[in-house]
């Protein structure tokens, strides 16, 4: 039965990194195959879902409780931190027509993604025009923050699944 407690965790970080791909990936199809332009933010929120998975990826392949621990924290806070980034994207950067230095901005130019990799982090649009952007009447921003959402969600089963004891030893 311990065994289920060990492994299960790992299984739900392995999806939720899985998740988090796919959801760059869904934003690159958008971008590169209908012509989606991103902003700051939307580049800022790729960002997240790839720290995310990386966090999960690294909770997935270790097998030490205290790692599992760990990833999923870092996964909970960093899909918190991508519930604000679309939040504040929505209610305040959506509203800016040039959303320029803004946090999101300002760190993209201080890593250097958007140079470096240009296909994956580059902004062509702003944060206005981003906005109009719409899947099922919602813009793109509200399915990233329910996405997070979601994600922050499995983190903390996975934490209350790892750090309560097993049944028969409460």
């Amino acid at each position: 039965m311990t065994d289920v407690y060990t492994r299960l965790p790992r299984g739900v970080l392995a999806l939720v990194a899985l998740v988090a791909v796919s959801a760059v990936g869904a934003a690159l199809v958008s971008q590169h195959v209908f012509d989606m332009k991103p902003c700051p933010w939307c580049i800022f929120q790729r960002v997240v879902f790839l720290a995310i998975a990386l966090a999960a990826f690294i909770g997935w392949i270790s097998k030490p409780r205290g790692i599992t621990v760990a990833s999923a924290t870092a996964v909970l806070l960093l899909a918190l931190g991508g519930v604000a980034a679309a939040v504040f994207q929505n209610r305040v950067a959506a509203l800016d027509s040039s959303c320029a230095l803004t946090f999101a901005d300002r760190f993209l130019f201080a890593t250097g993604l958007e140079s470096s990799l240009p296909y994956l982090f580059q902004v062509t649009a702003t944060c206005m025009e981003a906005a109009s952007y719409r899947l099922l009447g919602l813009p793109f921003e509200v399915w990233s923050g329910l996405l997070f959402v979601l994600i922050a969600l499995a983190a903390a089963l996975v934490l209350r699944g790892t750090l309560a004891p097993p049944r028969g030893q409460r």
